[in-house]
């Protein structure tokens, strides 16, 4: 691992309190301009789907694998979870100008139940795409609710909502507002809670996450169909199905 992106106050903070911004350039101008490439590719392509619906894009189009197990995320990444490395997903998540949904109040484990045996060590990096500030529905967490466990969920509408659940009485007053610019970027524990208003600005707001979970966790077959996962770093530790080795 080369010198660590974010500062030893900076990895402590996200100990306690689940989450770190990288208020720095993730990727160089050409690597990044690159990536909006092939976001806009794949918007145009989406069909019927919403813009906020284009999950695991890189099964789609594997030249995402070049940024998705990249030394400049990686690098972000392993003083968190460690050296041994598992890329889970990653999903471009774009809210259209005033008709952006809401993504209501979740923990992204709480989704994934069953598929893995553990959730200690995932971690999500959240790059901006386009600016992302809280007129647009910038994404806001509750600081250290990762150390809480699976909170109780209620149903919301899904036509108004990315999801058809949400967590009940979220104290919305402790919430703090990610505001990142283009290529700037946010790194979160899969435990935390947090979500995002919805887009009623004429500004979109497109991010692009990419998740990884350390190696020690076991992904489980028969609970993932069709599902692929890539070593991006280090050795398999739990003996998973990826499907570089």
């Amino acid at each position: 691992m080369k010198q660590s992106k974010l500062t030893a106050e900076e990895i402590n903070g996200y100990r306690k309190d689940g989450y770190a911004l990288y208020k720095k350039q993730l990727f160089s101008p050409d690597k990044f301009g690159m990536l909006k490439q092939i976001f806009e590719e794949q918007l145009a392509e989406k069909g019927d789907k919403l813009s906020d619906e284009l999950d695991t894009p890189h099964f789609r189009d594997e030249r995402l694998l070049d940024f998705l197990m990249s030394d400049e995320v990686l690098d972000l990444v392993e003083p968190l979870i460690g050296p041994n490395i598992g890329l889970w997903s990653s999903h471009f998540i774009c809210k259209d100008p005033y008709t952006g949904r809401a993504t209501p109040w979740h923990e992204d484990s709480a989704y994934w139940k069953g598929r893995l045996d553990r959730f200690d060590k995932i971690v999500t990096v959240w790059l901006a795409i386009d600016r992302s500030w809280e007129e647009n529905g910038c994404m806001r967490v509750i600081p250290g609710t990762h150390h809480n466990g699976f909170s109780e969920y209620e149903n919301v509408d899904g036509k108004a909502n990315t999801f058809g659940t949400q967590i009940k009485g979220v104290d919305e007053s402790k919430a703090v507002y990610f505001g990142l610019e283009p290529g700037e970027c946010s790194v979160h524990d899969s435990r935390i809670i947090h979500g995002a208003r919805p887009n009623t600005s004429p500004y979109r707001r497109c991010g692009y996450t990419m998740r990884y979970f350390s190696t020690e966790a076991k992904v489980i077959p028969e609970n993932n169909p069709g599902f692929k996962i890539w070593l991006a770093r280090g050795k398999d530790i739990a003996g998973n199905p990826f499907v570089n080795i």
